[in-house]
């Protein structure tokens, strides 16, 4: 479980980064942000199910 916990983690530092580029006016991040709340909810889903199962 703890690698779901590091991913969770990357997903969030990606998140950040994506926000920070789009402040500095490095470009239009928001389908990026868009696939990484896919992702998140996805990786949410999946460590739901496996808690349930355990």
């Amino acid at each position: 479980m703890l690698f779901l916990n590091i991913a969770q983690g990357s997903l969030e530092e990606s998140r950040y980064y994506l926000i920070l580029a789009n402040d500095l006016g490095y470009g239009d991040t928001s389908k990026l942000l868009l696939d990484l709340e896919e992702v998140s909810k996805l990786l949410d889903s999946y460590i739901n199910a496996i808690e349930k199962h355990r």
